[in-house]
Order: structure tokens, then sequence, then C-alpha cells
């Protein structure tokens, strides 16, 4: 321990900084500089811990109590290395470890500002770390714009942790039986981010968005408040005479319509396809999984009437070069808009349509005309069968058993629609 004449002092302090004299400088009752360089040191206490080593005896320890500059962010005077000094030996007396409790202290800071992180931040965070896994930036799009519209305005700002169900209710009760789908929706993805914010420890109890036992006592049943809403589909006997006025449309939309149509694919699979995905020699076009509903590649069969669709659009390609998109859109390098299809039955005064909805056409034709095994006709669509036992031994894709199906569905919309004459009395002269 320093004598009372050697301790630190103020001028002594600088001049040690100063020259750059490396090494601790006691100050007494085991507080000290430790200069490392020319302007640089920190303050030090050294104490006796209530820890034990193996042998039994007190573990001495060492506690930074801060820079030596005082011009810096965490730098202190002698006087306040001081004070800060004997705030620790306080708390030996009373028996507390002050490194124990310092660390304490900043993990309980610590969670006090992630208690306080807002709806806001904890949706952003909680997308950005499923992005990854739904692989599809439409998807991400969506939740941000879902909760952008009916969730930020009441919950946006408010802390996880302050959430309770009341809050929920009133993002829900104004849409929950005007646009049931969406709020079911919106319900759905406010409980995910809650689920996400208890899980990173910031925010503690039951999710006040679940559903069974919670909402579901505060808010009516879906089936209640509106009906399933469907597709509009054409009917599957009506395809063959819409398939001939359709062809009567220029266009790439419309031509990306009728492929649509006999592939019975979805319309972002359509408008996405890339040649390096078409094998026009094999009449296959491979959809990879990244674009796929399902996150699985899908092979789909390509009948000589979808082929035909694309020999146009194949041989303006021969004069270009790289990977494009088989129905590009009005700018280069972009596909089709995912509104072009639907632009297309506007003006041919179908409104009643979507063209989601060819895809059901298909299946009801599948279905009820024709032979083919249900399992081919749920590959054709590219659905999971939700048949756990059944999906198990469906290891294979059934491609050749859906080359017949395309085949024959392409055939039975190609056939032009039956015309009947109007009858004329027959006037017999003498």
């Amino acid at each position: 321990m320093a004598r009372a004449g050697d301790r630190l002092t103020a001028t002594r302090v600088k001049s040690l900084l100063d020259k750059g004299q490396v090494g601790r400088h006691p100050d007494g009752n085991r507080l000290y500089l430790v200069v490392t360089g020319k302007g640089r040191g920190w303050w030090m206490l050294r104490y006796m811990a209530e820890t034990r080593s193996k042998s039994g005896k007190p573990l001495s320890r060492e506690m930074g109590l801060g820079a030596a500059d005082p011009d810096s962010v965490d730098g202190y005077t002698l006087a306040e290395a001081r004070d800060r000094a004997d705030q620790a030996r306080r708390l030996l007396r009373d028996g507390i470890d002050p490194l124990a409790q310092r660390k304490a202290d900043e993990a309980a800071k610590k969670r006090e500002a992630e208690m306080r992180r807002t709806f806001r931040e904890a949706a952003e965070a909680c997308i950005a770390a499923k992005a990854p896994e739904w692989g599809n930036e439409k998807h991400a799009a969506q939740w941000t714009a879902t909760l952008t519209t009916y969730a930020y305005p009441t919950l946006g700002d408010l802390p996880v942790s302050a959430i309770a169900m009341e809050q929920v209710k009133d993002v829900l009760a104004p849409i929950w039986t005007k646009k049931a789908e969406t709020a079911r929706r919106v319900r759905g993805r406010i409980e995910a981010v809650l689920d996400y914010a208890t899980v990173h420890g910031w925010r503690e109890g039951p999710n006040p968005a679940r559903w069974k036992g919670n909402l579901a006592l505060a808010l009516a049943k879906k089936s209640k408040v509106a009906k399933v809403e469907h597709h509009a589909a054409l009917p599957w006997k009506e395809v063959g005479a819409f398939l001939t006025t359709l062809q009567g449309q220029s266009g790439t939309a419309a031509r990306a319509l009728e492929f649509l149509i006999l592939t019975a694919a979805r319309t972002g699979e359509v408008i996405g396809a890339r040649w390096s995905e078409i094998d026009l020699a094999g009449a296959v076009w491979t959809v990879p999984a990244d674009r796929m509903k399902a996150g699985k590649e899908h092979r789909i069969p390509l009948s000589a009437q979808s082929l035909a669709v694309l020999a146009p659009f194949a041989a303006a390609r021969a004069e270009g070069e790289g990977d494009g998109f088989v129905f590009p859109g009005q700018f280069a390098g972009k596909p089709l808009s995912n509104m072009a299809m639907l632009k297309v039955l506007e003006r041919m005064k179908r409104t009643d349509l979507t063209v989601h909805g060819f895809r059901s056409t298909f299946r009801d034709w599948a279905g009820e005309a024709t032979h083919h095994p249900r399992e081919v006709i749920e590959h054709a669509l590219a659905h999971l069968l939700k048949d756990k036992a059944e999906a198990a031994y469906a290891r294979g894709d059934l491609f050749q058993k859906r080359i017949a199906l395309m085949k024959d569905w392409a055939e039975f919309c190609s056939k032009a629609p039956a015309t009947v004459s109007e009858l004329r009395p027959v006037v017999v002269t003498a």
C-alpha cells in the first residue's frame, strides 16, 4: 500500500501519461493508474473476492474503473477514480462482488432497453429472420404491407412488452367482418411477431394475438362472418370456346394466358419462366424450387399445343442472346406484370373470371371428365398431398402419367365449340 506521501496527485498523473511511463502506479488502498502508452492509461482496483480458488484461498480480482484521460467519453480524474473505488469497496463490505454487480447492472440495463423495443422494430427483425425461409421476396413484401396498413397505426410505436389483447383487438375489430381473410392473416402475423419477440426476450407472458382460448372468445369465428371465397373459374365445358376467343387476342399477355391454361400453372410461374427452364426438344418445362409455392422443383410436360404457343417467342429469342424471360414485359430485362393476364380477361369482357381460376377449371375437368388418378392430377397442379401416408409413398412425380394427362387436356382445350346453324322452314313450291 502506498504511503500518504507517495499517493498520486493530479499533476503526477498528467506527467506519467504525457511521458508514457508504462506500468502500474499505485495510489494507495489497491487503486492503480495503469499506463499503457503515451497519453493512454486507465484506473484499476484490485481486491480479494469472496469466491475462492480450489485451494481455498480468496481470488484476487482486478476491476477497471475507466480511462485516466478525463477528456475521453469514459474518462475520469484522479478524484473521480478514488470515488469510484470507494463505491466498490462499500459493496465489498456488504458482501457484494463489485464486478459481479456491474455485470448484473449492465444486464438489467440491456434488458430494460430490449423491453422498450417497439412492435415495428420487432416486426422488421422477424421478417428479416424469416425471409430466407420463405425464399420469396413477394411473401416478405406482403407481410410488410399488411402490417404497415393495419397493425402499425395502432401497435407500431408501442413496446412489444406492453402489448395486450385490447390493443390487438383494436387492430382487428374494424376489419374482422369487412375483410375477414385479410384480418385472419394480420392476426397470424401479429402473433408470429410477438412470439418472435418473446423468444428473443423482448416480452414476457402469453401471446395476446393467440386465437385458441384467447381471441376466439372475443371475436366471431371466421366461418360466421364471411363465406369462403373461391377464385372465379370457367366451367370446364366452356374452355374450348374460351380458348378459341383467346387465340383471337393479340399480344404477349394473351399468349402467356393461353400457355398458363394449357399447363395449369400459376401466374408467377408463367410470368417468371426463363428459357433455361424450357427444354423444347424434350417437351418439358422445369420450374425451379425457389419459384414454386411448395418450394419444390416441378416438371411440367409440354403438349404440342403448349409448344406451339412458345414457337414464335423461341424464334424471336434465336435472334438475341442470354437467358431472358419467355414472356418478356414492356421493359428490357423485365417480365410481364402479374396483372397483365388479368387485363386480357378485362379486354375480353370476362371480369367474371380470374387467372388463377383456370387451375380449378383444369381440376374440375380432370376429376369429372377423365379417368386419370387423383394423385396424378394433384401432381400436375403441384399440390402437396395432404395424406401423410400417401405422401410418404409418392416418391416420384408421376411424370410419364402426367404427359398423357396434359396431352388429353390440351386436346380437349383445342376442340372447337360446336356450331348450330339456324333452322329455316323449307318452302316447297308446286
